[in-house]
């Protein structure tokens, strides 16, 4: 009888010890997505800014440019907004074939990839 209970305690203490495990595996996976996550976001901000900065020289440049060429310099300002203008409408316009539907696919295929859908 007593070596019954010993295995029943035994069993109860490994299974204890294994639900304690998985949960701590479920929070470093957890964590390892966050910090892939956060990483991965962090990189992209980080090169979107330097891009938005050259971005930003190669646009005024351009636009003094363009002025010097029509005769006046803000002349090239403008065109540079009513270039950056019709961009802004053409993006509105086919905003969910440009970027809703592309990202909608990107999230649930890394959605698929992890096992999560």
């Amino acid at each position: 009888m007593e070596n019954s209970i010993t295995i029943i305690e035994k069993l109860i203490e490994k299974a204890t010890t294994l639900s304690k495990t998985s949960i701590e595996l479920c929070k470093y996976k957890v964590v390892n997505k966050t910090v892939d996550i956060f990483s991965y976001i962090a990189f992209k901000m980080a090169l979107f800014g330097i891009v938005v900065i050259a971005l930003l020289f190669v646009n005024i440049g351009l636009a003094f440019w363009i002025g010097q060429e029509l005769g006046k310099i803000y002349y090239g300002f403008f065109v540079i907004a009513i270039f950056y203008l019709i961009i802004s409408i053409l993006l509105f316009i086919f905003r969910d074939t440009c970027i809703k539907n592309p990202m909608s696919n990107f999230i649930i295929n890394k959605m698929k990839e992890e096992n999560w859908l």
